[in-house]
């Protein structure tokens, strides 16, 4: 079963490779959607796929990359899109 969530990561989560960390962590677990910047300087990101791994995907979300400093992570469910890879979106 396939599920999917919208994450919202705040912090010091932009100029820091956030989202490019992000792409390789979804593509190791296989997962499909997106990552992207926000105007107002979070990181959002579609995430969907079997349920263990978006979780996990969640959980490295708390962390981020090496140079982000998270300050709080925000989930909540989303449509599935159907997407068939993960992308950075600019």
């Amino acid at each position: 079963m396939t599920k999917a969530v919208r994450v919202r990561v705040s912090g010091e989560v932009q100029g820091v490779g956030f989202r490019g960390h992000a792409a390789r962590e979804a593509v190791r677990l296989e997962l499909r959607g997106w990552v992207r910047n926000t105007d107002g300087g979070d990181v959002l990101l579609h995430v969907e796929g079997p349920e263990g791994e978006v979780d996990e995907m969640v959980a490295w979300c708390l962390e981020g990359a090496p140079e982000a400093q998270v300050e709080e992570v925000d989930v909540a469910p989303d449509e599935p899109t159907a997407a068939a890879t993960f992308e950075v979106r600019y």
